[in-house]
């Protein structure tokens, strides 16, 4: 949708909890609404904490080419990679010492195409990725030494975390499992990997919108144009939203776009 001086807008959406609902299904009107944006010229994007290969089948259903993965670490903009930000060595070497030391705390480390455990059948990664329906990763433990991992996911109790934040201070801790946080770079978030879409491409700020329902969508709702949190969220979540639509199962998506006018 080209706005009144010929600029071109753009949406994001979070996948679990507004892409998908809460059976990890796409509503109909999602995907009618979708479609309806695209034919409108406007561009839709998705901002995920997932690696690529985990949402590849979701954009081609879409017909979507533009995303930011790992909470901003992997752009993409129309199937051009257009920033990586790769966790360091050195310090993922010091994460993985710290699970060690506690109970061999398991880890999955994750790359644009795969993910890897650090332990064989654990029960709190098979119970935390299994609620996003994917199997419990192979076994490499030494995976981030030979690739570039962009996230890792960490399978602890909130009270087992603050172990973590004490000795990996560069990386920031985002919880969205019971048993499980994702580990990023301290600055790094969706709305800097946003941030760096829109200087690649010249988005203008009041051009940009998204939608979300998680704790680690709040800094996109607040670096966006218009940030629009889903009913589902929760209440700290919502706080940081220019406009609360409704719940997912509710065709929030539909909803909220209609709202907007952007269908």
């Amino acid at each position: 949708m080209i706005g009144s001086e010929g600029r071109v807008k753009i949406v994001f959406f979070d996948i679990d909890g507004t892409l998908l609902d809460h059976d990890k299904k796409l509503p109909s009107s999602t995907k009618k609404a979708i479609k309806q944006l695209q034919n409108n010229g406007v561009f839709v994007a998705i901002a995920t904490g997932r690696s690529p290969f985990m949402f590849e089948s979701l954009r081609e259903e879409l017909n979507i080419d533009t995303f930011v993965s790992f909470n901003g670490q992997y752009v993409v903009f129309e199937k051009e990679v257009v920033y990586r930000n790769p966790l360091k060595i050195s310090e993922l070497k010091k994460l993985h010492e710290t699970a060690e030391k506690y109970n061999h705390t398991p880890i999955v480390f994750m790359d644009e195409a795969t993910m890897k455990s650090s332990v064989a059948n654990h029960e709190r990664i098979q119970e935390a990725l299994g609620s996003l329906r994917f199997p419990h990763p192979d076994v490499e433990a030494d995976f981030y030494e030979q690739h570039d991992v962009y996230q890792a996911l960490l399978f602890c109790t909130e009270e087992e975390e603050e172990r973590f934040s004490e000795h990996c201070d560069s990386f920031r801790f985002i919880r969205w499992h019971q048993y499980s946080t994702d580990v990023l770079p301290s600055d790094g978030s969706k709305a800097e990997g946003i941030k760096m879409l829109m200087e690649h491409v010249g988005f203008q700020l009041e051009d940009v919108y998204a939608f979300g329902d998680g704790l680690n969508d709040i800094e996109m709702l607040e670096a966006v144009g218009h940030g629009i949190a889903m009913g589902n969220a929760a209440s700290t979540v919502k706080e940081h939203a220019d406009y609360v639509t409704k719940d997912v199962g509710e065709e929030g998506i539909y909803y909220g776009l209609k709202k907007l006018q952007l269908i």
